[in-house]
């Protein structure tokens, strides 16, 4: 398989990873489950379980394949380029647009969750108690990392793997064993599954928890690193692998399928046993079912990407150029939909969808008109692009 093709099947599928987080923020408002401070806006009249389910499956597969690809794209810049341009590259790509937006959408996200719970609640002028705190300095200096805790821990996720490669370079043989054990692993299936999922299953054990809840504060934590730097390692590593790539494509359509019937699962085992556990419980059970889903579905998913994503596609490449703009401003948006669509004689599923329509809609006009041949698009894609 070309390396022009690989390229293209990982980077669509990072692009969807991207854009599946407005899918799953849209349907955290109609979980019946309650989030507390983590989504602290409910529709009142319209809640699912399926929504449910839907949150845990995407959390289950999203973020890892995310770290895992990026890992990969981190490894191809430090070997094909340079440590030095890699770094430079990352920093321009991921440090500055984290700050930037983290400093823009901090009062605009904390007015649009503020006002969107307000209205929810039906309290009393809700417009002027969300604009009143925007009368204070403080107001403005960015608390907690939001959604952008992704990009937070991208970075320390690199300068950490940074620093191993470098020192790795001066044992050859080291990195030549762990090629050979990787290329030899990569090469069975089943091995390979079961090996990343042992690894998984030993990590989560440590944490105490089956499931790593997304960390948004400005302190690193640890437990968030520790799961993620594994992915990131991984993908690191598939790079230096990289012609065992078409290898994922076997099974891939089984791996897919027997991984989403393992979150059906543990979603019913959360939801209906007897067992009073929760998606976070420290449960060797669910410790079980978390391991081996995340692998089942990162192989499978990411092989499927590889039979089906590999020629290039214009749609594609507009629809991986606009992710990354779509992911930074979808939040708001999927905070303040819900309040235009609650009165609404519709089912949840509609309002869903409304939800998540609307919000796609907003995220790619903006980025065609206003970000895409820009000065936006250029910081935040390293060039500007056509709009046709």
């Amino acid at each position: 398989m070309k390396k022009t093709a690989r390229i293209h099947s990982l980077d669509s599928l990072r692009a969807i990873m991207m854009i599946l987080g407005l899918v799953l923020h849209s349907a955290l408002t109609y979980n019946v489950t309650n989030h507390g401070n983590v989504w602290n806006i409910k529709d009142p009249e319209s809640t699912h379980i399926a929504t449910d389910f839907l949150v845990l499956l995407i959390h289950s597969f999203r973020m890892p394949i995310f770290f895992l690809i990026a890992g990969f794209f981190g490894a191809m810049l430090f070997y094909e380029r340079t440590p030095l341009k890699m770094i430079k590259n990352r920093v321009q790509r991921i440090v500055f647009p984290f700050i930037v937006f983290l400093c823009l959408l901090a009062p605009i996200l904390s007015f649009s969750f503020n006002y969107s719970n307000f209205i929810l609640s039906e309290t009393p002028n809700a417009f002027a108690k969300a604009l009143a705190p925007f009368s204070q300095f403080y107001f403005y200096i960015p608390k907690i990392t939001s959604h952008l805790w992704f990009l937070y821990y991208l970075i320390y996720l690199t300068g950490f793997t940074v620093i191993i490669a470098l020192v790795l370079k001066k044992f050859p043989k080291v990195t030549s064993t762990i090629k050979k054990l990787f290329n030899w692993v990569f090469q069975r299936p089943l091995i390979r599954v079961l090996f990343f999922a042992g690894i998984t299953f030993v990590i989560l054990s440590i944490l105490k928890t089956p499931m790593i809840a997304s960390s948004v504060s400005l302190l690193p934590e640890t437990n968030t690193f520790v799961y993620f730097v594994f992915f990131y390692v991984a993908g690191w590593i598939l790079y230096t692998v990289k012609l065992q790539l078409p290898t994922l494509m076997q099974h891939d359509w089984f791996c897919t399928i027997f991984g989403f019937l393992l979150v059906i699962i543990q979603g019913f085992i959360i939801q209906f046993s007897n067992l009073g556990l929760t998606p976070t419980s420290n449960s060797p059970l669910l410790i079980t079912f978390s391991a081996l889903t995340v692998w089942f579905l990162i192989f499978g998913i990411t092989g499927l990407f590889i039979r089906y994503g590999s020629q290039y596609s214009k749609r594609m490449r507009y629809i991986s150029d606009a992710s990354y703009w779509v992911y930074l401003i979808h939040l708001p948006l999927t905070a303040l939909f819900p309040i235009i669509v609650w009165k609404l004689p519709i089912g949840t599923f509609l309002k869903f969808t409304l939800v998540v329509l609307l919000t796609t809609i907003v995220c790619f006009i903006t980025y065609h008109y206003c970000v895409r041949n820009t000065f936006i698009g250029q910081f935040l894609n390293g060039r500007k692009y056509p709009r046709k």
